[in-house]
């Protein structure tokens, strides 16, 4: 019997945190007033957390609906146009599929009308749980540092223990993820949960070799190294792994541009943790991330129907030759934290 009650209180805690995460970003995130009109959308993987998203945002808000849509085969995929028609008749949406919609143009054509957005592709209960309630205040603070810092480098440098040395341009290219969480105005959008800042690298400068040791977007967390092969801008080979034909696959059916080094991006969230869901690990303190394909939404070039996260674990960075990070630590005015 007591063990039944102690179960019971566990799962009633697990129920109030999930609850406490939705509200949080139904109130604090996004910031919806009650006037305002809420769309989630969902594919049949997602049922249970989008419905749980609708009951909450329900009892402070007059209209919310729910929209079904397929299952995409690779992140970066259209959802369809009758769907993306929808998606322009409310004031604010929330995506929770199993592949991102963020790199599409759907997405882009909502945030040019003024609607806000959270992305959440393959959230869990257990990843909102977790790295939902923090204070935005601080990592808002600590992303406008680096930032800034970005903003005026013109070169950056990534090594490893494992073998990561790679190194490429961002001259003229401008830092994203100031929000740091907080789609409250008009047109703002993100990922939840939030804590990375982020950059495209100049096309065509990137060259040398990345080890994926965290995780790889669509395909989970990694178990044995990938190592990718870096030449002009963009990957020439994959070695060291038995996904590497499904990675190939994906890659080969978009071309050439599907393997451009797309984004350059820095964790700052401390209370994510890389599982195998790339939306959180990218946002866990202690990594940064390269990404393939498409960076058309976040000043680059490259307009691809795909968007591959590479999470790397406890990298050393240089911009301009000058440390900034050292195995995952942050260099604060000479300190490493």
């Amino acid at each position: 019997m007591g063990k039944s009650i102690g179960y019971i209180k566990k799962e009633n805690l697990l129920f109030n945190k999930l609850d406490k995460a939705v509200s949080i970003i139904i109130t604090k995130n996004l910031g919806i007033r009650k006037n305002e009109s809420l769309l989630v959308v969902y594919d049949s993987r997602q049922h249970e957390l989008a419905k749980k998203f609708s009951e909450v945002a329900s009892k402070s808000l007059k209209k919310v609906d729910m929209l079904k849509i397929p299952v995409a085969k690779v992140n970066g995929q259209e959802p369809p146009k009758k769907a993306v028609h929808k998606f322009l008749q409310y004031d604010v949406l929330i995506f929770l599929t199993t592949r991102s919609l963020s790199h599409t143009k759907a997405r882009r054509e909502a945030t040019a009308k003024g609607i806000r957005i959270a992305s959440m592709p393959g959230v869990t209960p257990s990843v909102l749980r977790r790295s939902i309630d923090i204070d935005y205040d601080r990592l808002k603070a600590t992303i406008k540092k680096v930032a800034a810092r970005l903003n005026k480098a013109k070169k950056v440098r990534i090594k490893t223990s494992l073998g990561t040395d790679i190194e490429f341009s961002i001259t003229k290219r401008k830092a994203h993820g100031l929000s740091a969480g907080i789609y409250n105005k008009k047109g703002k959008w993100g990922n939840l949960p939030e804590g990375e800042v982020f950059i495209a690298p100049v096309e065509g400068t990137a060259n040398g070799i990345f080890v994926v040791d965290g995780s790889l977007a669509g395909f989970g967390k990694i178990t044995h190294p990938l190592i990718f092969f870096v030449e002009n801008g963009y990957v020439t080979k994959i070695t060291n792994g038995r996904k590497i034909p499904r990675i190939k696959k994906m890659l080969d059916r978009v071309g050439k541009k599907a393997g451009n080094i797309a984004e350059f991006g820095i964790g700052f969230n401390s209370r994510a943790k890389v599982t195998g869901i790339v939306l959180e690990d990218e946002k866990a303190a202690k990594t940064c991330h390269l990404a393939l394909g498409n960076n058309i939404g976040f000043g680059g070039k490259t307009d691809v129907p795909l968007h591959i996260d590479c999470v790397i674990k406890k990298p050393t960075m240089f911009l301009d030759n000058k440390p900034i990070i050292k195995k995952g630590r942050l260099n604060i005015q000479g300190k490493y934290i």
